[in-house]
């Protein structure tokens, strides 16, 4: 009897819980006919044109300039920073909105940036060949020109300003903004900061948003080396090591589809790089570009690039550089 009274009161304490789902996953019968004639009404529109960000209501532009210098830790001056995200084709856009509602003389209080586009790049271009003269002291001349205008392309130059938070500062005509119009912004930014501040901010403003992006790069894809054998000769003759002599150490499967030569590159009788190829030109080439890794210390078991250093640490070394160069002469 005592167990039959506990199992009752068991049940009744089962019955009255209740069961969530019967109400939780319930959804009105209103709700899949209103989703789909907004569906088919947004199809007979068409698709909506994209607009900026600044055309809607709670936009401030003030307060997202605020953000961004907050976000990277600058202390822009707020004017300046105004005009590195303002272009001409948006002052002559607001002129002529201007003009057609009756205003006979338009005035625009603001500054374009095609000045500080200019600052910026000439600035961008002293920092970045000094930091790939301090980093790479042995590349020729033609290798950091050629690193040099692959950092300074429009390509690289957007993507690093997009990925910031420029794209939706920008006042421009143009919407959405081109890559060279991200690309001017980034060099405007390094003006106005530079002005702001000092060479020693906007120096480690490229290397951390910049020159970053060299950060496990494979420099051979940028720099096209067209005769590697007879740069390697002009590089090895500037060290004075000697005149390199390339030597066949291996041949295989001549004649085969799986043909394998292996040349091994010599200086003073000492060797310096190794190559493998389907015949011996292009092994020869394979131990010259392999070489020339080696020289200019970029292969890919050399030291991480120093992303720490500062402007006046590149600067102290390239003027001893010069020193010893110039006692040398």
């Amino acid at each position: 009897m005592f167990h039959l009274r506990n199992s009752l009161k068991l049940l009744n304490t089962v019955r009255c819980i209740p069961i969530a789902n019967s109400q939780t996953r319930n959804i009105a019968r209103w709700v899949a006919p209103t989703l789909r004639e907004l569906a088919r009404r947004r199809k007979k529109m068409g698709e909506e044109p994209p607009r900026p960000r600044s055309s809607f209501l709670e936009w401030n532009h003030n307060a997202e300039l605020f953000s961004f210098a907050k976000r990277l830790n600058e202390d822009f001056d707020r004017a300046l920073l105004l005009q590195a995200f303002t272009h001409r084709s948006y002052i002559s856009q607001e002129m002529q909105k201007q003009k057609e509602v009756g205003i006979e003389n338009p005035e625009i209080n603001l500054k374009e940036n095609h000045e500080m586009i200019e600052l910026g790049e000439q600035l961008l271009s002293n920092y970045v060949a000094a930091f790939l003269q301090f980093s790479y002291p042995k590349m020729p001349e033609i290798g950091l020109k050629a690193i040099e205008k692959y950092l300074l392309s429009d390509d690289v130059l957007a993507h690093v300003s997009s990925h910031i938070g420029t794209k939706d500062l920008i006042l421009s005509a143009e919407f959405p903004v081109t890559n060279e119009a991200l690309a001017q912004t980034f060099k405007a930014l390094v003006c106005a900061l530079q002005q702001s501040t000092d060479d020693g901010r906007a120096f480690l403003f490229v290397r951390d948003f910049l020159l970053t992006q060299l950060n496990q790069k494979d420099l051979l894809e940028v720099w096209n080396i067209e005769e590697p054998m007879k740069l390697l000769g002009e590089m090895c003759e500037n060290l004075q090591l000697g005149t390199p002599e390339p030597r066949l150490i291996g041949d295989s499967a001549k004649n085969t589809i799986l043909a394998c030569s292996y040349v091994g590159i010599y200086c003073n009788k000492q060797l310096l790089s190794k190559g493998f190829g389907e015949n011996v030109h292009m092994a020869i080439d394979v131990a010259a570009l392999n070489g020339i890794n080696k020289l200019c210390n970029t292969e890919d078991t050399a030291k991480p690039l120093n992303f720490g250093v500062t402007l006046d640490e590149v600067v102290n070394k390239l003027h001893l550089k010069s020193q010893k160069k110039a006692k040398n002469l």
